[in-house]
């Protein structure tokens, strides 16, 4: 009897044996109520700016602003009336502009000796998100300013220097040149 109590015994430490491990739990369990949180936070934010933007615009009855499919609004400084260079930068495409920033009260953050002339291949290179989707919108010698939301511009981070988190900005955009995607690839 002693030793079929053995073999028992070892069989069920062996079948226990074989049991796979428990996934661990985590210690504490978050409900997502951070992310509700710092989303009605930004939609606060975005509401704030806008109608700050839209203030200015009303105070400037003269200038005919135009309001982006890009979350953004733009006005003309100088419009091209040359109907052979009508065509807007598209992705790859080089352009070759200048730049200033500004607060939404004309205080300049950085003017065009800060910011030299810039190259730059559509969608193929860094440049915060608002000024890449506004090149699309110009025109070879044309100048037009651009009024940017903070989310558009540096965002929550800022540029690290002069431009702080979630500061919305005005930048006036000359472009020079426009070298389209099929010019600036030879074939072999």
């Amino acid at each position: 009897m002693k030793q079929s109590n053995l073999y028992l015994i070892l069989l069920i430490i062996g079948l226990a044996g074989c049991k796979s491990p428990d996934a661990r739990r985590p210690v504490t369990q978050n409900s997502g109520s951070f992310i509700n949180e710092s989303i009605l936070r930004n939609r606060d934010l975005v509401a704030q700016e806008e109608a700050e933007i839209l203030k200015l615009i009303e105070k400037d009855p003269t200038t005919e602003y135009i309001a982006s499919n890009n979350g953004f609004w733009y006005y003309y400084n100088k419009k091209s009336t040359d109907s052979i260079k009508t065509e807007s930068p598209k992705f790859k495409d080089i352009v070759k502009f200048d730049y200033t920033i500004k607060s939404l009260y004309g205080e300049v953050i950085y003017d065009q000796s800060e910011l030299p002339t810039k190259t730059y291949t559509i969608d193929k290179e860094e440049l915060f998100s608002g000024l890449r989707e506004g090149l699309k919108l110009m025109k070879e010698g044309e100048v037009v300013s651009f009024i940017f939301p903070s989310h558009k511009a540096f965002g929550y981070y800022g540029d690290k220097n002069k431009i702080g988190a979630n500061v919305p900005i005005i930048t006036t955009v000359s472009l020079y040149s426009i070298i389209h995607e099929t010019n600036n690839n030879p074939k072999n």
